[in-house]
């Protein structure tokens, strides 16, 4: 583990990675999200795991036809 990583709601860690990119892990070691900023790969982490724990939601799909030139 990396000794700058910090614990964020006693469940997942972050800290600054190679080319200055944030990085987030479980308490396991897996890997969960990668981002630009600390603040974006927080967010980012605590939205990932609240759809792995809830479920995600269903999506709307569309279809359709194009027609004449693009």
């Amino acid at each position: 583990m990396n000794v700058d990583a910090k614990l964020i709601d006693d469940c997942f860690y972050v800290a600054a990675k190679k080319y200055g990119l944030w990085h987030s892990w479980d308490k396991d070691g897996n890997g969960l999200v990668t981002a630009l900023t600390e603040e974006s790969c927080i967010s980012g982490t605590r939205f990932y795991l609240k759809g792995r724990q809830e479920g995600w939601p269903k999506t709307k799909t569309y279809e359709g036809t194009v027609d004449g030139k693009l």
